[in-house]
């Protein structure tokens, strides 16, 4: 293999990612769901041609789908060496969450790049499609208790054989949707995509030669190997542990366990999951595969200075045994993957928190709240609103957590109230910070969020809500607070309501003015709350973020009437010993 000189390296490195970042936004700009072409549910990426690993991954795609799409790729390798049969253009549509997929509704599309009749490398996309059967309008069925009720199942298949579209294909996956016109405009938009993709590649290789592109793919990834293993270094060596719960699993209200013991020797990591609950009845349940890729996640955040390719995984080993809820196979239902994957990151994020306490963040808030909406409309046509939202994000030891970001698994943007205002039947009547959410800290976390919508379809609409959070809260850290707790309400005849399993609920029917709310967690605060400067939390009192009673109760700080801090009164409250923290 050639070695390349650096500016070489650097030009190719920005041509191959900026390869993938025009197929994010060719989706992007084409798809006809909000949940893709708003919040960029979606990702490609240029893979190995003999392993499936990640080579490039563009900066657009949601960072779950890194580690995920290598597997995916690899069941396609696979296929492709059991029929023999690959050609220019080919390309493989599947679903399967068991085989390098996540849930149902994330379809993936994977063709070669062909040099000389021989791959040259793999172009891949994945998007959320809106809804791919199953009992659940949206398919977030938090009742499934196997994958047949969460949609339908597709193997690696062939969409494109040698260049000739198969329309059969199509057919099927238009006969097991509710919503089949907008299901075929992301199709098209991926393979647009691919397309893009592939024309783009192959005018790279041309430029700079096969040989040359190749030895630049493979030193980037040892690149990555290099500063994975320079950042495990400079960590002590010793096991860190941390168990985490999930509220429940949507049929029995029990709480799952989630347990991570995480071992450095060297440069070497190994993060060992056999602790965690056995695999469960209803939908929290995720493939081996999927667990790997939130763990990248979860490290990608740790060390920013790695770049995404399947080079920062070589020295981590990963204990995920089948006896786990993590790594099961079909047809153990895994709809509700997001919600898992979130606390196992959050354990990667806790367990790094003892190894590093000066590096560590509060807990985010570490849900995405899947909430489907779905009725009739007037004119006899089916509508399926699916939609997920924000949150706080942790203190951390440079200031405050972000307020209503994003979760860890992620780069998606909720989609604006206006344009599910303008698809669906339905109104946002509050759209809010949520006071007192964040975790109380030296630096606070992040207040969450308020949401409420109210329904204007004539018949009756359908809700249905996945999420978690609503019994153990986003932790803090180095002394920091909890953050608050999920809360869903919903309008009946006979007033609000409340799920019994809290964060979970099917099979509820709201009518034409009625509303259903959503107020989300914050952040975990980090520092005791105590140190936390007076006029800081007499700043956050005038924003509305954190009430006068909570500056006083979890802070000890004292306000004058005129809303500035009363230095004197909060030196005495806070040297009380009588005065007790937060939620402890």
């Amino acid at each position: 293999m050639r070695t390349l000189d650096p500016v070489t390296l650097a030009v190719l490195n920005g041509r191959l990612v900026q390869i993938a970042d025009e197929m994010d936004a060719t989706l992007f700009r084409s798809a006809f769901n909000p949940i893709i072409a708003e919040a960029h549910d979606a990702c490609h990426g240029l893979y190995h041609a003999e392993t499936g690993a990640t080579l490039v991954q563009g900066t657009s795609g949601l960072p779950i789908f890194v580690g995920a799409m290598a597997f995916a790729v690899k069941a396609v390798i696979d296929r492709v060496a059991a029929d023999g049969n690959l050609k220019e253009g080919d390309t493989y549509l599947f679903n399967d969450p068991y085989d390098g997929g996540t849930h149902l509704n994330d379809f993936r599309l994977v063709r070669p790049v062909m040099r000389k009749g021989k791959v040259f490398a793999w172009l891949a996309s994945v998007g959320h499609w809106l809804d791919v059967g199953g009992n659940v309008p949206g398919n977030f069925n938090a009742k499934a208790t196997e994958s047949f009720q969460e949609g339908f199942r597709v193997p690696p298949v062939k969409l494109i054989d040698g260049g000739v579209f198969r329309q059969d294909i199509v057919d099927i996956l238009a006969a097991n949707s509710r919503v089949p016109q907008s299901n075929w405009g992301d199709l098209n938009g991926q393979l647009n995509a691919l397309q893009l993709g592939e024309a783009r590649v192959h005018a790279l290789l041309d430029e700079y030669g096969d040989d040359t592109v190749r030895a630049a793919m493979q030193a980037l990834s040892e690149r990555a190997e290099a500063l994975m293993r320079a950042n495990i270094a400079s960590l002590p060596d010793g096991t860190y542990s941390c168990d985490d719960f999930l509220d429940n699993d949507g049929v029995s209200d029990e709480p799952l366990r989630i347990a991570l013991d995480l071992s450095i020797k060297g440069d070497r990591m190994v993060l060992d999951f056999s602790r965690s609950s056995p695999p469960c009845q209803g939908p929290l349940n995720i493939a081996r595969s999927t667990a790997v890729a939130c763990c990248y996640v979860a490290l990608k955040h740790l060390f920013t200075d790695v770049p995404a390719n399947a080079g920062c995984l070589a020295p981590i080993d990963f204990v995920i045994p089948d006896t786990t809820l993590l790594g099961v196979k079909a047809p153990k239902p895994v709809g509700g993957y997001t919600e898992t994957i979130l606390r196992v990151i959050d354990t990667v994020f806790a367990a790094f928190a003892k190894a590093a306490p000066e590096r560590a963040n509060g807990g985010p808030f570490a849900t995405i709240n899947a909430l489907s909406l779905a009725g009739w409309r007037a004119n006899g046509a089916r509508w399926v609103m699916f939609c997920f939202f924000g949150g706080g994000l942790g203190g951390n030891p440079e200031g405050d957590g972000l307020n209503h970001g994003n979760n860890p698994i992620s780069t998606a943007t909720i989609p604006p109230a206006e344009i599910l205002e303008s698809l669906y039947p339905v109104m946002f009547t509050q759209w809010a910070l949520r006071p007192d959410s964040g975790g109380p800290g030296r630096h606070r976390g992040g207040v969450g969020a308020i949401y409420e919508v109210e329904a204007l379809n004539d018949g009756d609409t359908d809700v249905f809500l996945l999420g978690e959070r609503g019994k153990y809260p986003p932790f803090g850290v180095n002394g920091g607070k909890p953050a608050a707790l999920n809360r869903f309400v919903f309008d009946t005849d006979h007033g609000e309501r409340t799920p019994p399993l809290v964060s979970k609920i099917t099979d509820v029917r709201i009518k034409r003015g009625q509303r259903v709310r959503l107020e989300t967690p914050g952040g975990g605060g980090f520092g005791d709350p105590k140190s936390r400067e007076p006029a800081r939390v007499a700043r956050d009192v005038r924003l509305g973020l954190v009430s006068q009673d909570a500056a006083r109760r979890d802070y000890g700080v004292v306000l004058n009437d005129d809303g500035s801090a009363d230095e004197k009164a909060t030196l005495a409250l806070r040297l009380d010993p009588r005065t007790t923290g937060a939620r402890a």
